[in-house]
């Protein structure tokens, strides 16, 4: 199935009253990036499409809800050790310190977190019964988070297209596996916290952070591509994982960032809001 296919179908498939309804399976983040996901699963449900969320044992926000049906798997580790981690992270963040400290702090906590998170996926595929369930379910579709490219994995392993739903990926991943335009002198790296005007050593520091993201985003995914290369049996890199995906649901708009150019299969869904909505107290909804 071509590329072009199979983002039509996918299309078709996603928008409401064109099609039957299909069966969707969905492997998201979790915490806010659920939060955010959340809303389009429930949304996918009310259009009359059948939707499994395959999810740990172990989460914060992931729960069982009359909407959408919940696949659990065992994991290895418990909600502790998944809250030290994440806060370690969050620690990290909130230090003021300057570059490029900062940037390595970061960098070695969230490989912590990383490794944290990507147990899950290989819990995911020790678990046989869970491996015969979406071998025997004839999913459609994979929608899932890209973030730790389990879900990814998880599709090429049933051979079903998938769509990512994201906010945004380390090393402008996103926009190298696109083979989307990214000037060091216009877009700022990640972690750079650089704007898109900068001075001459701003963009000296910006190609000098570009040329080291070919290293470390390498050595952060290095887990997560050789995992897939045993799961699928062949070699894969971490661009054929990206690749691999039909649509790319960009949860930002694009008035809002750098101007760039984009490819065809990737679609601004505008920013979703992953805070509840709460009514305002009577003191402010009264005239």
């Amino acid at each position: 199935m071509t590329l072009q296919l199979c983002c039509a179908w996918i299309f078709i498939l996603l928008l409401p009253g064109l099609s039957d309804g299909g069966k969707l399976l969905v492997v998201p983040m979790d915490g806010s990036h659920w939060l955010s996901m959340r809303q389009v699963v429930e949304k996918l449900v009310e259009k009359g499409h059948e939707v499994v969320v395959l999810a740990p044992e172990v989460t914060w926000e992931v729960k069982k809800t009359q909407t959408y049906m919940l696949k659990t798997y065992p994991v290895s580790y418990t909600l502790q050790d998944q809250n030290n981690a994440f806060r370690e992270y969050v620690a990290v963040h909130l230090n003021d310190l300057p570059y490029p400290l900062n940037t390595l702090l970061i960098y070695n906590t969230s490989m912590h977190l990383f490794h944290m998170f990507y147990a899950q996926c290989k819990d995911l595929f020790k678990s046989k019964e869970t491996l015969q369930f979406l071998n025997q379910s004839g999913f459609d579709a994979v929608i899932t988070d890209p973030i730790f490219m389990c879900g990814a994995t998880v599709a090429n392993y049933v051979s079903v297209p998938f769509v990512f739903f994201m906010r945004g990926l380390a090393c402008d991943l996103h926009y190298k596996a696109s083979q989307c335009p990214g000037p060091m002198s216009y877009a700022p790296r990640t972690f750079t916290f650089n704007s898109d005007r900068m001075t001459f050593f701003q963009r000296v520091e910006n190609a000098l952070v570009s040329f080291l993201e070919l290293g470390y985003c390498d050595t952060f995914y290095r887990e997560a591509v050789k995992f897939s290369s045993e799961v699928l049996q062949r070699d894969v890199s971490l661009l054929d994982l990206l690749n691999s995906a039909s649509l790319w649901l960009l949860r930002f708009d694009f008035v809002f960032e750098y101007a760039r150019p984009v490819m065809p299969n990737m679609v601004f869904v505008g920013g979703i809001n992953c805070v509840e909505k709460k009514p305002l107290p009577q003191l402010f909804s009264t005239g």
